[in-house]
């Protein structure tokens, strides 16, 4: 009956996955090509990000360079990361466009350590929703005569103890993201 918990497996692990994601599009002091290659491009008449359009390189740690593989579109790149909320300001040079990072602030940093406490709650609220589906299926099972009362019981221990791992995954990268950001 561990299998039942192993089927949700793929759940839990989104919601860590999304979260990785989310936070590497925050900004820290050092450039990172996640923080621009999601960012949506109208191109050739539809929305696409940057990274479908173009190669994100980083050449220093204050630096991102974009090089779309249509130069057409340097304009338009140009143009969505202006608007986009990541509070940089790009410049095109030849057929590439430049972000070049200024340095955090003191009270940016603190700002985006607020925003990454959020990040993980909304995550451990995802891994709860997964939880009570996996708590559904086992009352399911129970009154179906599939499983008794106390493998019921059982596997909901194994689950919290998995809910656990979980959260205390989803703790760390959100204190890494943290460190990071406060690095200066």
């Amino acid at each position: 009956m561990k299998t039942l918990i192993d089927e949700y497996r793929p759940e839990f692990e989104h919601v860590l996955e999304f979260l990785k994601s989310d936070l590497g599009s925050l900004r820290t002091g050092r450039a990172n090509a996640a923080l621009v290659e999601d960012i949506p491009v109208e191109a050739y008449g539809s929305m696409m990000n940057v990274k479908g359009v173009a190669s994100v390189l980083v050449p220093d740690a204050k630096t991102i360079m974009i090089e779309p593989w249509d130069k057409a579109l340097t304009k338009e790149i140009e143009k969505a990361i202006r608007q986009a909320p990541i509070g940089v300001n790009p410049v095109v040079d030849g057929s590439r466009v430049r972000v070049t990072l200024p340095p955090l602030t003191e009270e940016g940093r603190r700002e985006l350590t607020k925003i990454v406490g959020r990040k993980a709650e909304e995550a451990h609220i995802g891994l709860r929703a997964v939880r009570e589906k996996v708590k559904d299926e086992l009352t399911r099972l129970e009154k179906a005569k599939e499983i008794s009362e106390d493998d019921r019981f059982r596997l909901q221990e194994t689950l919290e103890a998995a809910m656990k791992l979980w959260n205390d995954k989803v703790r760390d990268m959100a204190a890494e993201k943290e460190q990071e950001i406060m690095t200066i």
